[in-house]
């Protein structure tokens, strides 16, 4: 894949003006209040697995309007203080899968809670357990365009709703440290975890990978990839839908949400990125309020970013910010 966007120093100085509606705080803070109105205790069922070094339950917290949302949490086996969390989000079309799919974050010590994207969990990984039964209108196969027609029905609404919610939940567990909460994820599970930072103000990190969700304008312009070219799609259909497209957009646009987060955060860039191109992380990047932030280049490659080497940088950001002397 070949260089298409802006320069490294271009990128670094990169930051857009991006719409914002005025009543964004207004619309999230009656949603969210809305939704934990509707909530009940999340439920940890323990779940047996052959694993001798954690436990493993398996979640039930309450998201968007008192939904159900599934989750794993996996807690280092024996840990006698309450522990600090990571709570997880992932990329798009995946499932939380089986609970031995992702061990990192409990072996490195953190309770770790893997949310569930409701109506997802069968394009790739080992399957998900959340429906999603709110209905929308038109839209073109995904989930992107699901709702789009109206912010209140927006798909998006939904799974940010359940992302903060879930924090909530972590926040109310015995075994954990709601002083040391941080977010993560990467992709769409990237977006998720920077909207999150921005709709809280107790997060102790926030630690987007090559996030998703972010400068819709210019990305649905820019990249040929999906799932962005789900809405070019739409909108080659719904030729007159442009400006109420947008519109809803705004609402759930990374770079509107990072301009409120207080979390010291750890992003990530991949500069041959197909997908989330460069442009569209360093606009949320560059607008990031919290003055403690960094963000990892990862100059030649694409999607895929840094995988495991981006998972040792996020450990050492991490410690540096949870650990009690």
């Amino acid at each position: 894949m070949p260089r298409f966007d802006l320069s490294l120093p271009e990128l670094e100085d990169y930051s857009p003006v991006v719409r914002e509606p005025e009543d964004f705080d207004d619309f999230w803070r009656e949603t969210l209040a809305s939704s934990r109105a509707q909530a009940s205790p999340a439920t940890l069922t323990p779940h047996a697995t052959p694993l001798s070094t954690v436990d493993v339950f398996d979640v039930t917290f309450s998201g968007f309007a008192g939904d159900p949302v599934k989750a794993w949490l996996t807690v280092p086996r024996g840990a006698s203080e309450p522990l600090p969390a990571v709570v997880e989000y992932l990329g798009y079309g995946g499932g939380r899968g089986l609970p031995v799919d992702r061990l990192f974050w409990s072996a490195a010590g953190y309770a770790h809670l893997l949310m569930d994207t409701r109506g997802q969990g069968s394009g790739w990984g080992s399957g998900g357990h959340t429906a999603d039964p709110h209905a929308t209108g038109p839209s073109v196969p995904g989930f992107l365009t699901r709702g789009i027609e109206d912010p209140s029905a927006y798909y998006y609404r939904r799974v940010f709703t359940d992302a903060v919610l879930a924090v909530d939940a972590v926040r109310g567990l015995d075994m954990v440290d709601a002083s040391r909460v941080a977010v993560t994820g990467g992709s769409q599970g990237g977006g998720i975890a920077l909207a999150v930072a921005g709709l809280r103000d107790d997060l102790v990190a926030a630690m987007p990978d090559v996030p998703f969700l972010c400068h819709f304008e210019r990305a649905v312009g820019m990249t040929g990839s999906d799932p962005y070219q789900e809405v070019v799609r739409y909108l080659a259909v719904h030729r007159d839908a442009q400006e109420r497209v947008f519109s809803t957009l705004s609402y759930f646009d990374g770079v509107n949400f990072a301009r409120r987060a207080s979390a010291a955060a750890l992003f990530s860039v991949a500069l041959l990125d197909p997908i989330c191109p460069p442009s569209t992380v360093f606009a949320a990047f560059n607008h990031y309020a919290a003055s403690d932030r960094r963000i990892e280049v990862y100059t030649h490659n694409e999607h895929e970013g840094g995988l495991a080497f981006q998972l040792l940088a996020q450990a050492e950001f991490l410690a540096s910010r949870t650990v009690r002397e």
